[in-house]
C-alpha cells in the first residue's frame, strides 16, 4: 500500500493577508481549525505539520504558533503528546465547529 503524501501547505502568508481587528494567533487558530473541518487531518492519530513548518507558512514567531495550537487544545480540536506533538482529535470527539 503506497503512503499517500502529506498535504503541505505552501504559500506564505503576507501582512496583506492578516486581518488587523484580529490577532495572528486568532487567525491561525482559524485556518487551523478550517484545515481539520475540511477533512485534511481525519486519519485515527493524524499530527498537525510542525512548529516549524507552521511558522514557515505564516511567517511569524514560534511564541505565535504555540498560542494558536494552545487555543486549539483548549477548544478541544487537538491534543498533545510527549514525542508525538500535535495530534487531531477523532471527528466523533471533536467539538461542533464555529458558526460564522
Amino acid at each position: 500500500m503506497a503512503l499517500l503524501p502529506r498535504v503541505v501547505h505552501v504559500r506564505v502568508w503576507t501582512e496583506e493577508d492578516w486581518d488587523p481587528a484580529l490577532y495572528k494567533w486568532e487567525q491561525i487558530a482559524d485556518v487551523i481549525r478550517q484545515r481539520i473541518i475540511a477533512g485534511e487531518h481525519d486519519k485515527p492519530e493524524d499530527r498537525l505539520i510542525s512548529e516549524v513548518a507552521l511558522r514557515e507558512e505564516f511567517d511569524v514567531a514560534r511564541g505565535t504558533i504555540r498560542k494558536a495550537i494552545e487555543a486549539l487544545r483548549a477548544e478541544g480540536w487537538i491534543i498533545t503528546k510527549a514525542g508525538k506533538g500535535s495530534i487531531v482529535v477523532p471527528k466523533d470527539d471533536r467539538p461542533e465547529p464555529p458558526t460564522q
